[in-house]
């Protein structure tokens, strides 16, 4: 039986343990979730995930999922729920709306991990221009959307709602069309599951996708401020 690695203890200074020194994902723990820390942990490969009495975790897993651009799926049926035009998309407009629905406790009566200090932490990285929603609006309802963090040419997500069927999955697809056109890298998905399987997503070893964040992070500088895109 062997011992628990000893995991990093993360103090006063901004930067992380080399990335092989993860055990089953988990990185560090502790520090804060200030602008500094949280830009330099994007631009290691590392994000924060823990519960909400719980230290702050940081992780950089041994299979990362990402969606490559040219993957996206999207189903005969989504097709045509997109072609019915029956919704808005609109970009960095209700980015704390977006925020605080994704944390919003789910059906099932499970915890979320996205607590005050996680939305206080993303509206500070909103202001800075650095972090965006992407939003699915009917009727002049919110209904759905995602947000993220985009530095240089990569964007990384972080959660996603909806209140209507499909909504995310819109705002998604708008999302890979704007990358599409700002010639960015893959999204950053972190972790697979279903949902982002069924849209194109893959996993992919750890240190193929820091060669990905790397070459991103040097292909242009991050695009700041509120974005815009067109309709599809």
């Amino acid at each position: 039986m062997t011992d628990q690695p000893r995991i990093a203890m993360l103090d006063d200074s901004i930067g992380f343990p080399p990335l092989e020194e993860a055990w089953e994902g988990l990185l560090a723990i502790g520090g804060d979730l200030n602008e500094a820390r949280l830009i330099a942990a994007y631009e290691s490969g590392v994000f924060p995930w823990y519960g909400e009495n719980d230290p702050i975790l940081w992780w950089a897993p041994e299979k990362r999922c990402i969606l490559r651009l040219e993957d996206l799926k999207v189903s005969k049926s989504m097709r045509n729920v997109l072609n019915r035009r029956d919704y808005k998309i609109k970009i960095d407009t209700a980015f704390e709306a977006v925020l605080r629905n994704c944390g919003e406790l789910r059906k099932n009566g499970e915890g979320t991990w996205i607590s005050e200090e996680i939305i206080e932490a993303y509206l500070r990285l909103h202001e800075l221009g650095l972090a965006h929603s992407f939003e699915t609006w009917r009727n002049g309802q919110l209904i759905g959307g995602l947000y993220g963090v985009s530095i240089g040419h990569m964007f990384f997500g972080e959660s996603m709602y909806s209140s209507e069927s499909n909504a995310s999955k819109i705002a998604f697809i708008h999302l890979v069309e704007w990358a599409r056109k700002h010639h960015f890298g893959p999204i950053d998905c972190q972790i697979q599951n279903n949902h982002l399987e069924s849209l194109g997503a893959c996993e992919i070893p750890r240190n193929e996708f820091m060669s990905i964040l790397r070459t991103h992070l040097s292909n242009g500088k991050s695009i700041r401020g509120r974005w815009q895109m067109p309709q599809l």
